[in-house]
């Protein structure tokens, strides 16, 4: 297999290669369902890019270990929801950016930086405030008494 550039290395490193958070066996929250976990993950998700706009929601999360994926809703001006999912696939060649309209596009420069530092801080957040983990080193932090 052809060696990836280095950021786009670093990047496919950072979403699906180092994962000694997410390769833990231990789930700690056993009694939560996968999808109420990504919940969860989404909810620090749509954090990361500021606030969401009043009468807007949005979610932003880790589906598998090659997939993330953008979700935003709202209601226009003549009450119509409105929604726009784009769907980010990672793979040997880069990060794809598949959005509705059949619309496929790779990420490179700011979108690229943007999308390894959003998912960067996505894992640091998540491993920290949901799997009570250190991100770098996956050791569990003590339960508060």
């Amino acid at each position: 297999m052809k060696k990836p550039s280095s950021l786009l290395g670093k990047a496919y490193a950072l979403l699906a290669g180092d994962t000694s958070v997410g390769k833990s066996k231990k789930r700690p929250f056993k009694r939560y369902t996968e999808r109420e976990l990504i919940t969860l993950e989404s909810e620090i998700g749509a954090e990361l890019f500021g606030p969401v706009e009043k009468g807007r929601h949005r979610e932003f999360f880790c589906l598998d270990e090659k997939t993330w994926i953008w979700h935003e809703e709202w209601t226009d001006e003549k009450r119509h929801i409105q929604t726009n999912t784009i769907r980010y696939e990672i793979n040997d060649q880069g990060i794809l950016k598949v959005q509705e309209g059949a619309r496929y596009s790779y990420l490179v420069g700011d979108e690229l930086r943007n999308f390894v530092m959003a998912t960067r801080l996505y894992y640091e957040r998540v491993a920290r405030e949901i799997y009570r983990v250190d991100p770098n080193t996956g050791q569990r932090f003590a339960d508060p008494d």
